[in-house]
């Protein structure tokens, strides 16, 4: 497993607020953005693991979800006053993080599942 694919794959979560300062949001919608941003970040997940053939694609898709998470709570706390959200207090983080990293987690885990599958139509990993 390679840590810099763990990390560079969790920080595809700047896309989210990328979009929001850029405005792209607004574009495609509020409502419809999460859901933009997770399919995105599903894409490129499997993308990157499933056709790169990256050795165990689910933990390191995992950690990638458990690192996206961290990614998130950071810029939540920095970023969201300027985003307009007023940011995440900081006695309401011990309580969404938990929470956020499990679910985080599993949705990487989800996308290493996808991507084993890839692996394994392609004929395997290396």
């Amino acid at each position: 497993m390679s840590w810099p694919l763990v990390l560079g794959l969790g920080a595809v979560a700047l896309l989210w607020p990328l979009m929001q300062l850029t405005g792209l949001a607004d574009a495609i919608g509020r409502q419809a953005t999460p859901l933009v941003v997770a399919l995105a970040v599903a894409l490129v997940w499997v993308g990157v693991v499933g056709l790169g053939r990256a050795p165990r694609p689910v933990l390191t898709l995992t950690l990638a979800g458990v690192a996206y998470g961290v990614y998130l709570l950071v810029l939540g706390i920095v970023l969201g006053p300027a985003l307009g959200d007023g940011g995440i207090p900081l006695s309401a983080i011990p309580w969404a993080m938990a929470p956020m990293l499990a679910l985080d987690a599993f949705y990487g885990f989800l996308a290493g599942l996808l991507a084993l599958v890839v692996q394994n139509v392609r004929g395997g990993r290396s």
